[in-house]
């Protein structure tokens, strides 16, 4: 518990430090964030709400078959990102007699989640909360709950062009495996110990009351064509109403201004910060720091490992919801910036530690793909390089030198590589998104050009992103755990750690031998 303290009052010094810089800023009207977030800043869920509800083939709602395609094809690989990617990732690196529990883990949860995503993820999510709601900007209504009032075929999601739109239905399922993949990603923080049945709950209201108010908060928007003003509409301050009344629609963070083209804030801290609680909360494994709790196969953790970098080019890519030069950025950053990071990561290991290591290595190239995943389709090939050679560098040390100094037990480094990751990759989209930099800018959807861009605003609105992440995840997990800890229970017992989760859990062995 002096641990846990320890965090939450380093998070208190944090916001209490960020806070008085947010407050001049909370006063800007929220028409603003109009002008600071770029074309690929948010997924939207639906038109202009005063406009009736299009349908593919509609007059103006154009559903190309090529970007439909795509997402379908991006909806794929990031399934393959945790079933097996991530299952098989997590499972090399624990111990041979928790392997099975540890897969079990990532698919129970993927399908746990996607069946609360259709009932009322979706909605909670990507919709507009009701005007004068006071929680409209934290999460949406439930008007689709368990997608009614939607047509299969034919009702549509904007993407990031005027008059361009994907099925509603294939979004959902895109953002269903988003969703999906950033409850599994906790698993990381506490392998080994945690009971099944206390980390499905678990699972279940983290989900409901942290993923689910992050992701709308940072993603949700009414979407471009929302931004047309009306023809009948000409004089000024009836304008200026019109574009505050969309903007005020659109999540918290959005409207701060914050951009995160595929999940840095809602996926990765959001996720790493519950890890790292979740592994305070239960204790250290049995035995940690006093017997070898090495992986039991770096084979299968490196084929988990290539599995989540070809998913994540539809994680990256899949993000620009078309199938544009966004998408084609997207996927050479991904491909380019966790090479780089690979790499960096090796030659510090060798030369700290003497010898380069394959788990380094495929540590290297998860931190890569963590950290640029907010950038993205941001940046340049110059800020790409940067991002991920700082992230390398920094979540080496925050995993190999941080966890040990404060012997916490971030059982498969998911704080250490994906909080980490994800703060340096969102502040640096802040910075390198700037074109002065080789960055892409933002859009203002009114003018329909790239906004002027002002560095320092830009770096505020990542940092309120990352800040609110990682109070409202930490907070929620707390909650959740506290309560678990003092009813059914979140420790297995140190009987089933010894006979090890695969028996005492599921009464199944990995491996027969």
């Amino acid at each position: 518990m002096k641990k846990l303290f320890a965090v939450f009052t380093l998070l208190s010094m944090l916001s209490g430090m960020i806070v008085p810089v947010f407050a001049e800023e909370a006063a800007a009207p929220a028409s603003a964030a109009v002008a600071t977030a770029a074309p690929a800043a948010a997924p939207a869920a639906a038109a202009p709400a005063a406009a009736p509800a299009p349908k593919c083939g509609d007059k103006g709602f154009d559903c190309n078959k090529g970007d439909v395609s795509w997402m379908m094809t991006s909806t794929a690989f990031v399934l393959l990102m945790t079933v097996p990617g991530l299952a098989l990732f997590y499972s090399g690196m624990v111990r041979n007699k928790n392997a099975l529990s540890t897969v079990m883990q990532s698919f129970a949860i993927f399908c746990v989640v996607a069946i609360l995503w259709v009932i009322y993820g979706y909605s909670a999510a990507f919709t507009a909360g009701h005007d004068g709601n006071a929680l409209a900007p934290f999460i949406g209504s439930l008007d689709k709950f368990f997608m009614s009032g939607d047509d299969p075929t034919t009702a549509v999601a904007a993407t990031f062009s005027k008059g361009q739109y994907i099925p509603d239905f294939v979004y959902c399922m895109f953002q269903l495996t988003f969703a999906a993949i950033t409850v599994a990603l906790i698993c990381g923080g506490f392998a080994e110990r945690f009971k099944f049945s206390a980390m499905i709950i678990f699972s279940i209201l983290w989900f409901t009351f942290a993923y689910l108010p992050i992701s709308h908060m940072v993603w949700y928007w009414d979407g471009p064509d929302a931004y047309t003003v009306p023809k009948e509409i000409t004089d000024p301050a009836k304008i200026k109403e019109y574009l505050d009344g969309v903007a005020g629609h659109a999540g918290f963070l959005f409207q701060k201004g914050a951009i995160d083209f595929a999940g840095g804030t809602v996926v990765h801290i959001n996720a790493g910060i519950a890890a790292l609680i979740a592994a305070l909360m239960l204790g250290p494994r049995k035995g940690f720091g006093k017997v070898s709790m090495a992986p039991h196969s770096l084979m299968m953790t490196a084929i988990g490992t290539g599995l989540l970098w070809m998913g994540w080019f539809g994680f990256n890519a899949g993000s620009a919801l078309e199938a544009t030069g966004a998408a084609g950025l997207a996927f050479f950053n991904t491909l380019f910036g966790t090479a780089v990071a690979g790499v960096v990561w090796t030659l510090v290991e060798w030369i700290i530690k003497g010898k380069p290591s394959l788990l380094g290595i495929c540590s290297g190239i998860v931190a890569g793909l963590v950290a640029i995943t907010p950038a993205a389709g941001y940046v340049g090939v110059g800020g790409a390089m940067i991002i991920c050679a700082v992230a390398a560098v920094i979540c080496f040390f925050a995993v190999t030198k941080i966890k040990v100094w404060l012997k916490y037990d971030d059982a498969l480094d998911a704080f250490g590589v994906h909080c980490v990751g994800g703060i340096i990759g969102a502040i640096g989209t802040g910075i390198f998104v700037n074109p002065a930099l080789g960055g892409q800018g933002v859009w203002d959807y009114v003018a329909n050009k790239t906004a002027d861009f002002v560095a320092s605003d830009q770096i505020v609105s990542q940092l309120w992103a990352v800040g609110v992440s990682l109070a409202w995840s930490a907070f929620v997990a707390f909650v959740i755990l506290f309560i678990l800890k003092k009813t059914i229970g979140i420790r297995a017992s140190d009987e089933a750690q010894e006979e090890g989760l695969d028996l005492a859990d599921h009464g199944e062995r990995a491996y027969q031998h």
